[in-house]
């Protein structure tokens, strides 16, 4: 780690006018932050400290704001992480707030929203699958529900991932044979579909059951998930002998087959909680080598509903407890935490975060750090899980490590590329136009960087080297007007070009014309009958080459070939698949999702709406003569 502040610039230095250089700007940010001091308030709130970019810098909490931003105008007493944060803040806006939870909660919203990169930073913020049992109809449904909640339902969950409550609904299906088809599908019915025929629905949208047997069937379902599992299971043994004893085997197995698909939930079980937990969340920290895994556990109704594990960033010197703390606080943003919360750490101003959590939830809630018993074995459990994902992801980024140093051999290029960009197009005899751009570096695949290029110039689609050069100059333009000392870290040390010598060249012409002499290009060609191994790279000044069929380098640049290629092949889809939903009436102004509807009802379609006279049009419900007019010019320009 560096004693004093990064250089501003990329020219080197004369002897002795680094240090003054840093000194200067850390002088200057002083200066700064003690400007605010005069007529900052000894109230709680937010403050930002904003670089000259405008880029927010640091987000921060205080109950009382003058007293905290003192501290960073004492900088011998602050770390050299947040003596650089000094040195480059240029402003700093401040939010006073009623309390220090509201400031608290106020901050892990900006934190999540700004990603400052001097924050611990939680970086997979995707809510969570549920179940969901819905309130609003005679007959509820049962389905995966993500997002708001905007429907009268009961809610279950969260679940770790989408394929634990696939598997979680599947097999309750089975047990109480609740229907999950949409409304409107329900509503259209005439005979029972093949959920019916597989016996994981009882048919209720053409009357085979009553609502009132079918509301028990939805009862039990509600009582299981809430966690009442035993008393449910007991009731369908206790009707599984009853047919026994009445020697109808046939109810009898179907009751068993219930049975068996209760105890298929309860199989997926890392951890037995039955007993000691309710609902909770286990939340367990792991530090080493500067980098923290997090995983998080959740419990309903005493079983496991999966876990998940997270690698927030942060300062290598910040220590475990503060980023456990900063975790909690933006992990529960956007939802509301359990009752119970057992994490691994005592943590700083636990009072303080657990009243916030309450707010947030609605509900008192208890952040425990458990020392013994049934509840500091599940969270050591956890604590095993986050060690070992943190072992994989060192190993992973270690190998990853290796593969970045074979490509810097193998390109001749200074050092490890840091950020490696990937360039592809997609089209369909020029329709839909799209250019892609993946972005990888040490950590893998960098998917919040991704990027997509609709092409604009008419004259590019369909002409690869075209639309090749409209992406290239749109993308480097902008990064030279928006980060021209390249400080921000959004310039590629390596640009890969999905192409041969034609493409290089396009590449080559487009950096000459924009000034750029030192990000290196290299285009990778598909071999003979696009034989994968067989790839040939092409660079500036330089005969194209190939590589060793087997060498792992090879296979880590076809990897990201083909996520370029798969990035710009779907992304092209998307934009097909929602054009073919559109027609001409979209294009015409004031015509909205109503009217369309109206029209498409009343003439069959838009060719025949195009073709209707002005007094049919007018015929419409809710087209009026004004409108239908409107739309007769539309069709009809000339006349």
């Amino acid at each position: 780690m560096p004693d004093t502040l990064p250089p501003t610039d990329q020219t080197p230095p004369e002897p002795g006018t680094k240090t003054r250089r840093r000194t200067a700007d850390l002088g200057r940010g002083v200066e700064v932050i003690r400007d605010y001091l005069r007529t900052l308030p000894q109230t709680p709130g937010v403050y930002r400290m904003i670089a000259a970019d405008a880029t927010v810098l640091y987000v921060g909490k205080a109950r009382n704001l003058r007293r905290r931003v003192t501290n960073y105008t004492q900088v011998n007493k602050l770390p050299v992480r947040l003596q650089r944060m000094v040195a480059e803040t240029e402003t700093m806006e401040f939010v006073t707030t009623h309390t220090e939870v509201e400031a608290l909660l106020l901050e892990s919203n900006l934190i999540k929203r700004l990603m400052p990169r001097y924050n611990v930073l939680l970086r997979d913020d995707k809510t969570f699958p549920h179940i969901m049992i819905t309130k609003d109809h005679d007959y509820p449904q049962l389905t995966k529900h993500r997002g708001a909640r905007g429907r009268d339902a009961d809610y279950f969950g969260p679940f770790a991932s989408a394929g634990a409550v696939n598997r979680t609904i599947t097999a309750l299906q089975r047990a109480f044979l609740l229907r999950n088809c949409a409304d409107t599908v329900f509503a259209s019915r005439t005979r029972p579909c093949l959920q019916h025929q597989i016996k994981r629905c009882t048919a209720p949208c053409v009357g085979r059951v009553s609502p009132a047997e079918y509301q028990a069937q939805v009862d039990q379902a509600r009582a299981f998930l809430a966690g009442r599992s035993r008393d449910i299971q007991g009731e369908f043994k206790d009707r599984m002998i009853e047919a026994s004893e009445r020697m109808d085997y046939e109810a009898a197995a179907r009751w068993r087959d219930r049975i068996r698909a209760l105890t298929a939930v309860q199989a997926h079980q890392d951890i037995n909680a039955e007993g000691v937990i309710d609902d909770a969340d286990v939340i367990a920290a792991h530090a080493d080598g500067g980098s923290t895994c997090i995983q998080v556990f959740f419990f309903r109704g005493g079983r496991n509903y999966g876990n998940r594990a997270y690698f927030p960033s942060h300062d290598k010197a910040a220590e475990l407890e503060e980023v456990l703390a900063a975790f909690i606080a933006q992990f529960y943003e956007n939802k509301a935490a359990p009752r119970l919360v057992l994490v691994s750490h005592d943590l700083p101003e636990h009072d303080l975060l657990e009243e916030a959590l309450a707010v947030r939830a609605g509900h008192k809630v208890e952040l425990a750090a458990p020392k013994r018993g049934d509840k500091r074995r599940i969270v050591e459990h956890a604590l095993t899980n986050a060690r070992e994902a943190h072992g994989r992801r060192l190993a992973e980024s270690s190998s990853q490590a290796k593969l970045l140093e074979g490509v810097a051999t193998v390109f001749g290029l200074d050092g490890p590329p840091q950020r490696i960009e990937v360039y592809d197009n997609s089209h369909v005899q020029g329709a839909h136009a799209i250019g892609g751009m993946i972005v990888a570096g040490p950590d893998g695949f960098l998917k919040n960087a991704y990027r997509k290029f609709n092409i604009r110039a008419p004259e590019a689609a369909g002409d690869d080297y075209a639309m090749m050069r409209e992406v290239l100059t749109r993308r480097f333009g902008r990064a030279l007007k928006e980060d021209p000392e390249r400080a921000l870290g959004h310039w590629p040390d390596l640009v890969l070009i999905d192409g041969g010598q034609g493409q290089l060249t396009v590449a080559e012409e487009v950096f000459a014309e924009l000034g750029i002499d030192d990000v290196p290009l290299v285009a990778i060609a598909k071999g003979p009958d696009r034989d994968a191994g067989r790839e040939r790279f092409f660079m500036p000044d330089r005969a194209p080459f190939q590589m060793e069929m087997r060498d792992p380098v090879l296979y880590f640049l076809q990897r990201l070939r083909d996520e370029a290629h798969r990035f710009a092949i779907g992304t092209h889809r998307a934009k097909r698949t929602k054009a073919l939903g559109r027609s001409q009436i979209d294009e015409i102004p004031g015509i909205g999702p109503s009217r369309k509807k109206a029209l498409l009802h009343h003439f069959g379609s838009a060719a025949a709406v195009a073709r209707a006279g002005l007094s049919d049009l007018e015929s419409v419900e809710g087209i009026s003569r004004t409108v239908a007019k409107k739309i007769y010019d539309h069709f009809h320009p000339d006349g």
